[in-house]
């Protein structure tokens, strides 16, 4: 039997849809199954020129900085990827802020552009996927594999949510929740976050994401003293406003369970990233606080970077819902987590908390995929979400539409870097609020 390597398989995964091209579009195919996005696409003659990346920043106004834990954030990134070809279609994507501006454009522009330059971008499978490690690393494979995609729908006229839905009818019009809860500090004024939630209903919202405030221990915060707030809350929105709570790890798999019996009492949404998921037996932790929660799903993943990460979680029955992000995974990978999801008939909800650029990647994938619920949508202030585009994508009444345009249908205003010049440094300062940490 021939030894077949990881990467090999992807290879030819990738090669299959060529082979199989008819020249024919998704939409012409008729009734025979589509299963990859590519086959059934007629391949192009269109090579890559050039591959840049973009960094820009945005300084946050005192009143807008926001705080989680024990940091404030005092300025918001984009990390730009541009892909351009030799018939002057120019694909656009984003590599997650996270990973580091400068390292990811110091990646990309030395270690991922000379292997692309001359490849046809509709191998962008081989290309792009299969790609682990460090997080800068998957990271700046994303951007690139976004920017991809975008091309292949400017080049066959259509847009990336259509090319990717191969199991159901997309739909473009997107239920969008709130994500917030980073506007309220247990030592000033705790009650900022019931504001919140009742400022982003009047907007349009019906569903708002929440996480645990400020440090808890300088506080004297307890898993007891929060439960009242949440009866508050619920109070304050109603019975029919969904309600997620977000951990971003940072409580025990006791003070979960402790708060369990609550957020099934209070019919939340779901319970995200309850425990430290790099800890030894957090799968096993995950299992428990499912078992403790019926009716309240429980999500995770968002910095997980491959469908093979995903795997464990989702074959033990971890997660309720998956959160992948294109800018860390790519639109590519993220499109296979979401189908391994839906074989085990769980939710792909991608987590998506930057810019307008990894809004569009992620709001393409779940137009396109059968097993999408919600959309994230960061509440901070940040001008990057909206301002960097020439028609921007937009929420009304809690939904966001999408443009029936090819690609990503949305471009980069000109001389966006002028206007949101980049800000070296970490997004993340120490709250002063707070004491210094020991040492």
């Amino acid at each position: 039997m021939a030894n077949y390597t990881r990467r090999l398989f992807l290879g030819l995964t990738a090669a299959l849809p060529t082979l199989a091209a008819s020249g024919t579009s998704p939409e012409s195919a008729g009734s025979k199954r589509r299963l990859h996005p590519l086959d059934g696409l007629g391949r192009e003659k269109i090579r890559i020129r050039d591959v840049k990346v973009t960094l820009m920043s945005y300084e946050l106004p005192r009143n807008k900085q926001w705080l989680t834990s024990t940091i404030v954030v005092w300025k918001t990134d984009a990390v730009l990827v541009q892909v351009f070809t030799d018939q002057g279609i120019v694909g656009i994507g984003e590599s997650s802020p996270y990973g580091g501006p400068e390292s990811l454009k110091t990646f990309v522009e030395e270690s991922i552009r000379p292997t692309l330059i001359g490849q046809n971008p509709f191998d962008v499978e081989y290309l792009t996927s299969g790609w682990g490690g460090l997080r800068t690393n998957y990271a700046a494979w994303a951007g690139v594999d976004a920017a991809l995609w975008d091309i292949i729908g400017k080049v066959k006229n259509m847009p990336v949510y259509k090319l990717l839905a191969t199991d159901h009818e997309p739909n473009p019009h997107i239920r969008m929740y709130a994500s917030g809860g980073v506007e309220y500090a247990w030592y000033k004024r705790p009650e900022d976050l019931i504001d919140e939630a009742l400022r982003h209903k009047a907007e349009g919202y019906t569903a708002f994401k929440f996480r645990l405030g400020t440090e808890w221990k300088n506080s004297g915060m307890t898993v007891k003293k929060y439960i009242p707030y949440l009866y508050r809350l619920r109070e304050a929105v109603g019975p029919d406003f969904d309600l997620m709570q977000e951990s971003n790890m940072r409580l025990t798999l006791m003070e979960c369970l402790e708060l369990c019996p609550v957020l099934e009492e209070l019919k939340f949404l779901w319970f995200e990233e309850p425990i430290d998921a790099w800890a030894e037996g957090a799968i096993e932790g995950y299992i428990r606080i499912k078992h403790a929660l019926p009716t309240v799903r429980v999500s995770g993943g968002e910095q997980l970077g491959t469908r093979f990460d995903f795997k464990p979680w989702i074959d033990r029955d971890a997660y309720d819902i998956v959160q992948p992000d294109c800018n860390t995974t790519g639109v590519t990978e993220a499109w296979h987590i979401a189908r391994v999801a839906n074989l085990k008939k769980k939710y792909c909800c991608p987590h998506n908390w930057h810019g307008g650029l990894t809004t569009m990647a992620n709001a393409a994938l779940v137009a396109a995929i059968p097993n999408s619920l919600v959309l994230e949508l960061n509440q901070t202030f940040n001008p990057l979400k909206e301002e960097i585009f020439k028609e921007p994508l937009v929420v009304r009444n809690g939904y966001m539409d999408l443009p029936n345009k090819p690609g990503f249908g949305v471009e980069v205003i000109d001389q966006a870097a002028r206007k949101f010049p980049y800000l070296p440094g970490s997004y993340a300062r120490p709250n002063p609020d707070l004491p210094a940490s020991p040492g």
